[in-house]
């Protein structure tokens, strides 16, 4: 049976908790085992398919089309494990499945509450597919203390009780602030957490205390003392100069031997981390740089294109530059069009993501005409996929070509999709019906034209990419827009439904429908992304 590391964190939110354990995953992945890991998130949504970006971040897609917390992201970049639905769950989720149990009467009439129903939904949830697994990381979303997280405490609690004693070890991550006016770290908040964390029946095994400054061998001893656990089980965790330099950090400050120690494993053999020091050898050490215009609606929190980002920072690694990216609110081109040659003529690249809803859209298809006059390295994606398509119509003649996203049209050149075909057959959808899970969600196959630009950069005619959509390009206008110089060159296996077009005579001019950014890797940088950075590379050479 698979050992469980429960992961918790104290004081403050946003210590980097999905880090620590994507981070931990692959060290002990490094070191030969086979691991998973899962992430409980107590808030109430069912998942943040319908959260607003600005508060909740990216929603990251799996294969099997769940929408799930970004931190999921982290995990799959960081171990190259597929995420998928069963490693994300919610308290809506869990209320949600216990309600419909208790209207179908599976409870007997018995009186449903948090313990034991909803306690044994979340362990079910935890000791289910476990896959052969060494250790399986669970990661419990906010803090110690909350309300919303008790039941997921009380589970954790249980669990241990349940589990044999070497199957189970508690991390918890927690923060030692510097009082500047003191210039002095404090241990007092830790204390206070672990304290907490005692008092719900938990006690920890690990502790991983973040920290601006370095952390001194007698506070180090304190913290052992007051906390109860051994010094060596606490470990320092400072800002690290890039989240790809985390998983080697931590390894040196014991943190995967640490774990395994309190597992009671002492012949684990010692990790490979050669791959990681590629990477930063790559991250540290350019040999030029881009710089890539990201031209979108969310561009106040980098966090809501969090895969973007690192999927950009991928593309340099593969080619051995530096990543500059300049966020641009699409609005801005709308209120001041002069605005469009000053901030886009210095770009070596311009994408355009995916998004929802009206605003900013012209501003996206201003900076796309931009980079199909200028011959600008152009990458849409999803959203931006569709603004180039209406762009191509608008400049071929088609002056009222739109989305019925943003309104009703005479020219729906994008439109919403009603039904597609999928491996559990004929999906349907209705325009009006729930916002949430509704979507075209998760991998779809697609297939390339020969010949194309993008089957060069893949190398194949078959692909499957992962989706989150409502809306698709219609296919009544294709003749339209291959006349307009646009290329479909990635369809959907039945040919009903655009993937990809490219535009012709311009020397790096892509759209995909999907999200190709999920898919990448630091070791395994996703070959679009590569290739456009590439372009971007040459561009950079030129000027």
């Amino acid at each position: 049976m698979a050992r469980y590391i429960f992961i918790t964190g104290g004081v403050v939110s946003s210590l980097g908790k999905g880090l620590m354990a994507a981070s931990l995953g692959a060290l002990l992945q490094a070191r030969g085992y086979k691991v998973r890991i899962r992430k409980f998130d107590p808030y109430l949504n069912v998942d943040p398919g319908t959260m607003s970006p600005y508060q909740h971040g990216e929603v990251y897609v799996t294969d099997d089309g769940a929408e799930t917390d970004l931190d999921l992201g982290h995990y799959e970049r960081f171990t190259g494990v597929s995420a998928r639905q069963a490693d994300n769950i919610t308290s809506g989720r869990v209320y949600r499945d216990i309600i419909a149990k208790e209207r179908r009467g599976d409870y007997l009439g018995a009186t449903v509450q948090v313990i034991p129903h909803v306690t044994d939904a979340i362990k079910e949830f935890a000791l289910a597919d476990q896959d052969d697994l060494d250790f399986i990381l669970c990661e419990i979303g906010g803090t110690v203390g909350d309300i919303e997280s008790l039941p997921f405490m009380e589970a954790i609690r249980q669990l241990r009780n349940e589990l044999e004693p070497d199957q189970t070890v508690s991390v918890h991550v927690t923060l030692v602030p510097y009082v500047a006016a003191a210039g002095e770290l404090k241990t007092k908040p830790t204390q206070h957490s672990v304290r907490e964390l005692a008092s719900l029946g938990i006690k920890p095994d690990v502790l991983l205390c973040r920290c601006e400054h370095e952390l001194p061998e007698g506070e180090r001893r304190k913290i052992a003392q007051f906390c109860n656990v051994r010094p060596e089980s606490v470990i320092p965790a400072l800002d690290a100069p890039s989240i790809y330099s985390v998983p080697q950090q931590y390894h040196q400050q014991g943190l995967d031997a640490e774990v395994l120690r309190a597992f009671g494993i002492k012949d684990a053999p010692q990790p490979d981390l050669s791959s990681w020091e590629d990477v930063t050898d790559r991250y540290f050490n350019p040999e030029g740089e881009v710089t890539i215009a990201v031209v979108g609606k969310y561009v106040g929190l980098p966090d809501a294109y969090k895969s973007l980002n690192e999927a950009l920072v991928h593309g340099g690694l593969a080619n051995r530059v530096k990543v500059n990216i300049k966020w641009i609110d699409a609005e801005i081109f709308e209120k001041d069009p002069a605005e469009i040659a000053a901030e886009l003529e210095p770009m070596h690249g311009i994408l355009v993501p995916g998004g929802f809803g009206e605003r900013g859209s012209e501003g996206k298809i201003a900076s796309v005409s931009f980079a199909r006059e200028r011959k600008v390295p152009f990458f849409g994606i999803c959203l931006g996929m569709q603004m180039a398509c209406i762009e191509a119509a608008r400049a071929s003649g088609i002056q009222a070509a739109s989305s019925t996203e943003f309104g009703e049209t005479r020219e729906p050149v994008v439109g919403i999709i009603t039904e597609w075909m999928s491996e559990d057959g004929l999906q349907q959808r209705e325009a009006g019906g729930d916002l949430g899970g509704t979507m075209r969600l998760g991998a779809y196959d697609a297939t390339l034209l020969e010949g194309s630009k993008v089957f060069d950069v893949y190398g194949t005619c078959a692909i499957d990419e992962r989706h989150r959509h409502r809306y698709e390009v219609d296919i009544k206008y294709k003749e339209k827009l291959e006349n307009a110089g646009l290329t479909f060159s990635g369809m959907s296996p039945d040919g009903r439904l655009p993937e990809i077009v490219e535009l012709n005579n311009h020397p790096w001019y892509i759209g995909v429908q999907f999200h190709p950014e999920l898919k990448s890797k630091p070791f395994e940088p996703h070959p679009l992304f590569k290739d456009f950075i590439r372009a971007a590379k040459d561009v950079s050479r030129l000027v």
